[in-house]
Order: structure tokens, then sequence, then C-alpha cells
């Protein structure tokens, strides 16, 4: 959870990835190296038009230049941001003049689009500035354009630059979760862009279950996935809300099978199938998660729990918003989500029933070994820079001063990321990178001022973050509705099962972070959905052989062709 509601990453809409498909190459890229773009730039570059650079990570411009950017404006900054910040617009703000006056850099957007950057307006307008090459200074994109761009030499090789210009700080943030980012944005040894690194640990997965329910059963914390099974089965059979009635389900689950709240990763981890993800089998090849033989042992389980009236037999036909009405009523007593199930749908419960009391666990392996958390590779945005940019340099400068301002010596958290009154503010800045165990971090800073008993040293995140804490336990009317803060940070927090996930090692990351290959902009989308549908029935009862058959679908229809060109690129990221 980030203070001012950091959204995750969504996918990349199928109707973008065909605008492209025809431009799409297949990828070839290498491991993070030192290349000559400082060289290239400086040779493409008018002398005259160059401002003087001071090379220090966070040297200014002198006189300032003028670096432009195109740019999505969300809801939250719309609403929450500027809608709040009556002295502050898009154009000029805390975090422009920041720029302005500490690095000489003054952000011009040649068009802002109002939505998501996922949204259908701001894709479309994105795909066809690219289609134009009338390409700004710095252009945000996501894997699939950026290999476009790399692939028509229309961007800058970063790779000397981010040597050079990069601050300590930074490269430590950037290389977070290892090379995998470097690995997505580098093209036959090129860094092409710099990766606007998104945490993967924040999609770690937990089991939030109903403990008032396990305290009136008489019922303990789970174990393993046997004691998971036991306790879906006493949340149907024993009624748990004690109105008499068999009106309650054990694990609550959507449509859509898979995502941060009420999905089966976490379930499906327990017998360690990984599916929609790559991982290597050992042998130092990729596989694709969803038709290993782990996966049909996990959908046996569920087809037994639905059988057995565990699950809700029309779980096909609801989504995210259907089931959390069913969580909201009191009728779920357990599901598999991310670190912030708690204020959304959980909190749904509390509004309606005070008296129901959820906490996350550590999800569980059917041999009570410790399981693998499996990671997606969230990382989703990249800010390629035009070929002969007069100073491609500047963008990196931004990054140093993002994260220097918010998490460095000279941070000021409270100005320039959440203040008060606009807890969104940083995404004012076009550019916000953040240390992935920055929430992990705050926590720990927390939890180590609780047992001291002494919180005045907090500051910055951990600070605002225990400010709510306290404002909850309070008990103002206020306070209530920052319950699922609680079940983040508090004692038996989310966040606490996270900082133990990482001591244990337990992530499983996914090796493919490359573009998109071009049978995967073909087929992708077609695969995923006969998937789900084949998931579905399997689950609602139909022959569990089925899986078989939808594996050798799935190869036939794709498959084998995308896992030769996941390992080619796989292969590549070796040299």
């Amino acid at each position: 959870m980030n203070t001012g509601t950091r959204k995750g990453p969504a996918g990349l809409k199928s109707t973008s990835i065909l605008l492209l498909s025809a431009l799409l190459l297949s990828a070839c890229s290498g491991k993070l190296e030192s290349g000559n773009g400082g060289k290239e730039a400086a040779a493409g570059n008018d002398p005259k038009a160059s401002a003087s650079v001071d090379e220090s990570p966070l040297g200014k411009y002198d006189p300032p230049i003028e670096l432009s950017f195109v740019r999505d404006l969300s809801d939250v900054v719309e609403n929450n941001v500027l809608g709040v910040l009556k002295d502050e617009t898009i154009d000029n703000n805390r975090w422009t003049k920041l720029y302005e006056d500490q690095l000489g850099i003054k952000i011009k957007y040649n068009w802002i689009v109002k939505g998501s950057q996922t949204s259908d307006q701001y894709l479309q307008k994105i795909n066809v500035t690219l289609a134009s090459g009338d390409l700004p200074d710095v252009t945000p994109v996501n894997a699939t354009q950026l290999k476009q761009l790399a692939d028509s030499d229309q961007i800058e090789d970063m790779t000397a630059l981010y040597e050079k210009y990069a601050s300590p700080f930074t490269k430590k943030v950037l290389a977070g979760e290892g090379t995998s980012v470097f690995d997505a944005a580098t093209f036959d040894g090129k860094l092409m862009a710099i990766p606007s690194l998104e945490s993967s640990i924040e999609r770690s997965m937990y089991i939030w279950i109903r403990t008032d329910w396990l305290e009136k059963l008489g019922l303990q914390p789970p174990k393993t996935m046997a004691d998971v099974l036991a306790i879906s089965e006493a949340f149907v059979e024993k009624d748990p809300d004690g109105n008499g009635k068999k009106d309650t389900i054990g694990l609550g689950i959507t449509k859509d099978l898979w995502g941060g709240a009420m999905g089966l990763e976490g379930f499906m981890a327990g017998y360690n199938a990984y599916p929609n993800i790559w991982v290597d089998d050992g042998s130092g090849k990729l596989v694709y998660g969803s038709i290993q033989p782990e996966v049909k042992q996990a959908l046996q389980v569920l087809q037994d729990m639905a059988k057995k009236g565990q699950l809700d037999q029309e779980f096909g036909v609801k989504d995210g918003g259907k089931v959390s009405e069913m969580i909201s009523a009191g009728k779920i007593g357990m599901e598999y989500g991310e670190q912030w199930n708690s204020i959304w749908p959980l909190q749904l419960n509390r509004d309606n029933d005070p008296k129901a009391q959820w906490q996350a666990f550590p999800i569980v392996s059917e041999s009570g070994d410790t399981p693998k958390v499996p990671l997606k590779f969230s990382t989703t945005r990249f800010f390629a820079v035009k070929k002969g940019a007069t100073n491609p340099e500047a963008v990196i400068k931004m990054f140093n001063l993002h994260v220097e301002k918010n998490w460095g010596e000279t941070a000021e958290f409270d100005k320039y990321y959440a203040p008060p009154e606009a807890e969104s503010v940083w995404q004012l800045s076009p550019v916000t990178p953040y240390p992935v165990t920055k929430n992990v971090d705050a926590f720990r800073e927390i939890d180590a001022a609780r047992k001291a008993g002494d919180f005045s040293t907090l500051k910055g995140e951990a600070k605002t973050i225990q400010g709510k804490l306290e404002s909850y336990a309070s008990g103002s009317t206020e306070g209530f509705s920052l319950w699922g803060w609680e079940r983040i940070y508090g004692e038996q927090g989310s966040m606490g099962i996270a900082d133990q996930y990482i001591k244990n090692d337990q992530f499983l990351q996914e090796k493919f972070v490359g573009a998109p290959t071009p049978t995967m902009v073909e087929r992708k989308t077609t695969l995923e959905k006969q998937q789900n549908e084949m998931f579905v029935k399997i689950i609602l009862g139909d022959p569990i052989d089925k899986f078989d058959q939808f594996v050798k679908d799935w190869q036939k229809l794709g498959g084998d062709q995308i896992t030769q060109e996941v390992n080619e690129w796989y292969e590549s990221t070796k040299k």
C-alpha cells in the first residue's frame, strides 16, 4: 500500500497490442552493459542549442532547458490533488517548480489526456504520436511501444548516460528487484529507456481470513493447505454467522480467477502451481506455469470444494464488484489477495458489521514446507528519449531528484510526496520512481518504534502512516475508516508478513520480462481467454482430464511457438 494510493499496473489492452503488431519484431535484448549512448547523443546535438551540463547527479542546467513530455491525468490527480490545491495546476505546481529551481529543467507537455495510462483514450493518443514520429523529448511507453521505438531507431541509447548521470541512490532504487527491469528495457545490449520500476513485492499474496469466525468455531490459523480446506469446510457447515442457515461461503473467488483481490494465485501456489507466469524449469529453460501438472492438482481441489458448496456456484459470472458485495454482506469468510485488501473489499464488511474482524496470514503449502510466493513482473512504464534530443540525460536527473526529495537525505516527504491535504501529490511529477520495499521499510520503522515505545523518531512515510494508526486507535469516527490501514501496518498487519517473505527468501519472480513476442501479440489474448474459460468449467464440475486437452490445445494454438520465442529472449539475456 502506498500513501496516496499508488495504483497497481494494468495489462496492455489487446486492441492496442494489435495496433502495433505489424511493427513488432522479435525481441533480442542483452544484459545491461556500457555503451556509447552519450557519444551518439552528442554527435546529434547542436552545440549552440545546448546549455552547460553540470555532470553531477543533481547538477543544474544554466541557462535552463526545456524538456517536453506527454502524460495522462488520472482522476486521482485531477480530483484529489489539483481539485484540492487550488493554486497549483498540472503545468505549474510544486514539482515543476522544483525541477526548474534545482535542475534548471522546465517541463512542457505536448499533450495531456484525462484518464489512466491504460485508458483507451490515452493508448490511442500515444499510438498516434508514435506512428507519426512526432515525439516529445521524453515519452512514457509500455514494453511493446518501447520495442517499436527501439526497432525503428527513434530513441537514444541510454546505456552510458545512465551509468554516468544516475545517482548512487537512483541506481540502488532501480536495482531493487535485480536486473529484470533493465533486461526489459535492453535491446542488442543497449539500454533504450529508463525503467520506472514498479514493485512486484507489492503484489505478494496473503490469505485473508475472518478471525472472528475462526475464534467462534475454535479454529487455528492455517499451517498447511489441509488446514485451509478444513477452515473452508467449517465456514460452510458450522454456521459461523450464527443465523441458523447454511448460507456462508468458504472461499471467495471471481469469474476472472486471478488478480489482487479474490484471486487464485496464492491458493495455487500452495500446490506449487504458478499460472500465468514464466518460470525456470530447473534446467535453464522457461516454461509457462498455466500448463504444468501442479495446476491440474489445484483445479481438482477447487472442484471438490465447489461440489461441497464451499465456493459460490455462480462465481463464474461474478466480477470483483459482485463478490465484494457478498463479502460486505458477511457471506464469505476467506479470500486470497494482496496487502491492501483490508482497505477494499474487506473494509466494506467492517462498515456493515463492526464486530467482523479480518487478518492476513502467510500463504501455506500442501506439504507444510515454506511455499514460494509468485510475483508477476509489474513494471509497465519506461521513459524513452527521442533520438537527437539536446539533453538526453535530463530525465535521469529528474529520477535522481524525485527519489532524493522523497526518500533521500534531503527528503521533504510531507511536501513532495504525501502532504496531509493531498496525499497523492507525488503524481504531479512526470516521473515517479520509488524504492520497491518502501512500504515494508515503513512497517519496519513503525514496528521498531512500537517495540521501543517511542514514535518520536519517525519521519516521512512511517510518520504519516503512524498518524493513521493512532487515529484508528483513538476510536474516533474518522478513525473507524482507517481499520484497513491498521490491518496492513499494525502488529498483525500484512506488511509484517511481507517482511517475513523477504527474510525467508520466498519470492518466485517471473522470468520473462521482455516485450510481448510476435506470437504473443497474435495469440496471447485468445489463449488466456480459452484457459480461463476451461478452468472455470473444470472448477464447476467438468471432467478434470479436460485440463490435459487444454494443454494440448494451448501448445498447438501458439503456445509452443511462444515458448520458443520466450526462451530465445531468455538466452539473449545471458550473453
